[in-house]
């Protein structure tokens, strides 16, 4: 076997249809998100503007957070020590995950290393505390959902997009005693759009049904104290396990479910990604609590976010660019091929400054290839002015143009 040979053909395919994901070296500057530098592969510097980080709303530049982080770091060292069975459950912990569980109203909350472990161990572990279980699974769920699912050897229904049509024909042409969890997302972050909360809780109260909701990309940003889109719309009590993170709009780092203390109890105990892992360190705990516990009464943070992501759209919608608008604060662009895509972002970071990172197949279908934008309250004037100006240029003159995108 030529190992080396079988690697480079892998990477050459990726090459090939331009899907080859580079990663873009920058620093973020405290006190100046969203501004950044660019550490360009020859060496030298360059200030950017970066348009596509999950920073939602600059929680990780806000002093309390840093405070927060400060005082824990010199209370307690770097690393946490452990697993959470094995010395590595602090105070900080503890008071992280009261602060989750009052968040989204649950008896209890659990943390985890991220958004994606605690997706991927809590669904790979249902299976195992409900024998027979049928896990229905919108088919744009994130791809943490999707492996939980996949690897807990169980059965599982892929139901279409946002579909409950679909999904009642699948629930209702199963054994109705089987147990059975309907798994989805208040927000999904490519295109933006809602999931129908309400109407998927009347089809598991209906059908005896869990609900495991996804609030990846709606936590901090939605409702009146950042609960998400289920306590937005008043509808906290039917949701029976919410996932979370704490990288996205608090700013921090890590992710978690909140659910009844008997579900987090039950998924700690046999959860292997939970059980082996090393917990976060303290000083990201004690950021994270600091970050919601300003995130539950700052509503104005919120609404400034939701403003900003009104007006980017509104300013592309006027130049006839392609957009996706369902509402929320995601602003896709829709390219329609990798290699353009990549074009486009290239020259936005080299010749103008502003970092948006391409997206392309496996993350979104083939053909569908775009720029995601992610405003922010801390994007203002200036910025928005100058990624608008570059956008018009750069489609007016390349975009549209496919034999000077592929020179």
């Amino acid at each position: 076997m030529d190992y080396n040979g079988k690697l480079d053909d892998a990477l050459s395919r990726l090459h090939d249809e331009g899907r080859y994901r580079t990663f873009i070296d920058i620093a973020r500057k405290r006190g100046q998100f969203p501004h950044a530098t660019w550490h360009h592969p020859d060496g030298t510097e360059k200030p950017v503007t970066v348009w596509c980080g999950n920073d939602y709303l600059g929680m990780g530049q806000h002093p309390e957070v840093l405070a927060a982080m400060h005082d824990a770091l010199d209370a307690t060292g770097a690393g946490s020590g452990g697993t959470r069975n094995i010395s590595g459950t602090t105070v900080y912990h503890k008071e992280l995950e009261a602060e989750l569980s009052d968040l989204h109203q649950k008896e209890a909350a659990l943390v985890f290393t991220s958004a994606y472990i605690a997706n991927d161990a809590t669904l790979s572990t249902l299976p195992k505390l409900f024998p027979g279980l049928i896990i229905y699974s919108d088919e744009l769920n994130h791809a943490s959902m999707i492996e939980g699912i996949r690897r807990n050897g169980g059965a599982k229904r892929v139901f279409k997009h946002n579909d409950v049509d679909h999904l009642r024909s699948l629930l209702e042409a199963d054994d109705p005693s089987a147990p059975k969890v309907i798994a989805f997302e208040s927000v999904y972050s490519m295109d933006g759009d809602f999931g129908p909360i309400a109407t998927i809780c009347d089809l598991a109260q209906e059908f005896n049904a869990l609900t495991y909701l996804d609030e990846v990309h709606a936590v901090g940003m939605y409702g009146p104290r950042g609960g998400g889109v289920a306590e937005r719309d008043g509808l906290l009590d039917r949701i029976d396990i919410v996932n979370g993170t704490l990288g996205k709009a608090f700013g921090v780092h890590g992710g978690y479910i909140a659910a009844s203390a008997k579900m987090c109890d039950a998924i700690r105990s046999y959860a292997p990604g939970f059980i082996f892992t090393t917990s976060l360190p303290p000083v990201v705990a004690a950021g994270a609590t600091a970050s919601i516990r300003i995130l539950k009464e700052d509503q104005e943070r919120r609404e400034k976010h939701q403003t900003q992501a009104s007006i980017l759209k509104l300013r592309l919608k006027g130049l006839g660019l392609p957009i996706i608008d369902h509402g929320s604060h995601i602003v896709p662009v829709i390219v329609g091929d990798p290699v353009h895509t990549k074009k486009l972002s290239d020259m936005l970071l080299s010749d103008y400054g502003i970092y948006v990172q391409p997206i392309n197949f496996p993350t979104v279908p083939r053909g569908t290839e775009r720029l995601r934008f992610t405003p922010s309250p801390v994007h203002g004037p200036h910025e928005m002015d100058a990624l608008v100006s570059a956008m018009d240029q750069l489609w007016s003159h390349c975009a549209l143009n496919r034999a000077e995108l592929s020179a």
